[in-house]
């Protein structure tokens, strides 16, 4: 044993499907279903029963739910298309047409190909505005408390979604020498998916022994675990959600937070690489208007008066 692999740890014999459908009757071979769909299902349902239970609670609001489970369960189908269709929209505009173009011009069909990856969360957060925007003036609600809600119980999709990237083994981080470090299943070529062997049910490794920070989990911590814990106590122990605009506000500014801390550790897509020097990526470029975002919701918010104190008024 090398003293690499005494000194970090090894990626875990994770496999990135939870079981398989044999369509081999179809002639379709096996159908994987994987963890990563899994992620996105789990935190849909997920954030529309913690929307539920919130309305549920006037009191959170100042006295008068926002709206009414059938608005939520509304909102919440066009946000599943919000983040499908703007995640992956997104990753081409952002990722692929201004780095790719030779070779979407020799191979259109690339962009269709969403199994190779390729879905991006600043994209998926356009595509939930415009459907909150829709679903607020649609049904007569106040836009900002709704993006509140969506504020409070998105954090649950990003910690899903970044465990299910760790399972994947993929979007790991850079070459550490430190105890953090993590040797993943990578190809020799150093940007292609890693290879998993669906026969065997293991990981190929290339052999390279190259530790790595899990930058996946520090993500779903920074991102998802840390932002839902504390604007969920910040909700339900200090009402911010009387003052519209605060919660969301609030998830903004600690995504953007904890992206950009997140992306000191996290290696860049290897055909963008670093935007400007070796600190700056596309995952920080893309975060700068949700910090702008987040600073003017938190200022709107605090500046208002809370929503008990104006109908008492």
């Amino acid at each position: 044993m090398s003293l690499l692999a005494m000194t970090v740890l090894s990626f875990p014999e994770i496999s990135p499907a939870v079981f398989q459908i044999d369509l081999g009757f179809l002639g379709l071979g096996r159908f994987p279903i994987r963890w990563y769909a899994l992620a996105y299902i789990a935190g849909l349902l997920l954030a529309w029963r913690y929307a539920i239970y919130m309305i549920r609670r006037p009191q959170l609001f100042g006295g008068t739910a926002p709206a009414t489970k059938d608005d939520i369960d509304d909102i919440i189908f066009y946000v599943m298309l919000g983040v499908i269709l703007g995640g992956r929209l997104g990753y081409i505009l952002f990722y692929q047409v201004p780095f790719q173009a030779d070779r979407i011009a020799s191979d259109p069909m690339m962009l269709l190909r969403v199994w190779e990856g390729g879905m991006s969360f600043h994209g998926g957060l356009i595509g939930v505005a415009l459907a909150l925007v829709y679903s607020a003036r649609a049904r007569g609600l106040n836009l900002l408390t709704i993006a509140d809600i969506a504020g409070v119980v998105t954090p649950i999709g990003l910690l899903l979604g970044r465990t299910a990237n760790f399972i994947n083994a993929e979007l790991y981080g850079r070459h550490t020498d430190s105890a953090f470090g993590m040797v993943f299943p990578e190809s020799n070529q150093g940007g292609t998916p890693p290879a998993y062997n669906w026969e065997s049910g293991e990981w190929v490794y290339s052999g390279l022994e190259m530790a790595r920070h899990p930058s996946q989990l520090y993500e779903a911590g920074l991102e998802g675990l840390l932002p839902l814990v504390l604007i969920s106590v910040l909700v339900l122990r200090f009402r911010i959600l009387q003052r519209p605009g605060l919660a969301a506000g609030i998830f903004l500014l600690l995504y953007g937070v904890g992206r950009s801390i997140a992306e000191q550790f996290r290696e860049p897509d290897q055909h963008i690489n670093f935007i400007a020097g070796d600190w700056l990526t596309m995952g920080m470029l893309l975060s700068l208007p949700v910090w702008i975002g987040g600073i003017y919701l938190l200022w709107r918010g605090l500046k208002a008066k809370p929503v008990s104190d104006a109908a008492k008024a």
